[in-house]
């Protein structure tokens, strides 16, 4: 089969090959996916360039944790009825701190066990089904978790984002008021093409005070965190007592000092997101709210890009620069 993989961690352009390696055949309880779209995240280029010092897992690395397709076999012990379904995939390549699978979905076929192969909702195609697993299953994960509340107000930090823009629509569909956070122009016309919500620029206007005067000094009842180092001090001014802080990065600074008692004093909840690691019973209530989402057309995924399999070195430069919109590799 044709495949992109790597051997040693790097830039892309540089250690990213296309090849021939093995089809893989389904073990017992696996289903063999005939891939169509390879969703990328960050978390994938991060691995590849050997962020925050990571290593190989693996001599040879396929990439690419997220991604869609169709189910062509099945091991013993699977339903035979899976074969043909379409399907989005999770951790197929695996998450940090973790050895994980060797290989991912940056090649046309994958085998991996028959619960990471989700049926895919009638109203996505295969490219948005790409971006199910990590970036839409981190946000609904992200809005889960804290003291519940009759409403909320929910600050999304980094609401052009992948991640950030399925925490909008997710929220407000969930009945939430949201505010969100974007670096330029161009991001904010992003977030309105989905969202009609209030957004604040980061970069020129005080998020804090902007926070303060749209709840009427109440703050927030929960942050999404897409750079807890970075937005820490301003989380703490824009935070209701009792809040919950939800953040699923910290790229800025991995080994930030906490500001303790800006929290404590809130009694604040802090939440730290792993998407790769989401119980496997709330991963079942998050499938099925995603599917229920998307099939009442509540959750859009937009595509900013898309490559073939040849330019993936392209793609994870897209990736790595922050352009707006999910990008995947076509197969």
């Amino acid at each position: 089969m044709r495949a992109a993989s790597y051997s040693r961690t790097g830039p892309a352009a540089e250690v990213l090959l296309i090849g021939s390696q093995p089809r893989p055949e389904p073990a017992p309880g696996e289903v063999l996916v005939r891939i169509h779209a390879s969703g990328i995240n960050p978390a994938d280029v991060k691995r590849r360039a050997g962020w925050n010092g990571a290593g190989m897992s693996h001599p040879l690395v396929i990439p690419h944790c997220d991604g869609a397709g169709v189910i062509e076999a099945v091991g013993d012990g699977v339903d035979p009825a899976r074969k043909g379904a379409a399907v989005w995939l999770w951790n197929a390549q695996g998450g940090y701190g973790i050895q994980g699978r060797a290989f991912g979905t940056a090649a046309e076929y994958v085998a991996l066990p028959t619960e990471q192969a989700v049926n895919l909702p009638g109203a996505l195609d295969f490219a948005a089904g790409a971006c199910l697993g990590v970036p839409a299953m981190t946000a609904w994960w992200a809005l889960q978790d804290g003291p519940a509340r009759e409403s909320q107000r929910i600050l999304v930090q980094g609401a052009a984002g992948a991640v950030g823009l399925c925490a909008v629509q997710i929220a407000l569909a969930c009945g939430a008021e949201v505010i969100g956070t974007v670096s330029s122009a161009e991001a904010a016309a992003h977030v309105r093409t989905y969202a009609d919500i209030p957004l604040i620029n980061r970069k020129t206007e005080d998020v804090a005070a902007r926070v303060r005067d749209w709840t009427g000094g109440a703050g927030v009842d929960r942050i999404v965190e897409v750079d807890l180092a970075a937005n820490m001090a301003c989380d703490a001014a824009c935070l209701a007592p009792h809040g919950t802080i939800a953040s699923y990065s910290c790229s800025s600074d991995p080994m930030p000092p906490l500001r303790y008692y800006d929290f404590a004093n809130l009694g604040a909840h802090l939440h730290f997101v792993q998407g790769f690691a989401i119980p496997s019973q709330d991963r079942a209530r998050g499938q099925t709210a995603l599917a229920a989402l998307a099939q009442a057309g509540q959750l859009a995924l937009p595509i900013g890009a898309e490559f073939d399999l040849s330019d993936i070195a392209l793609a994870h430069e897209r990736v790595e620069r922050g352009g707006l919109g999910n990008t995947v590799v076509r197969l």
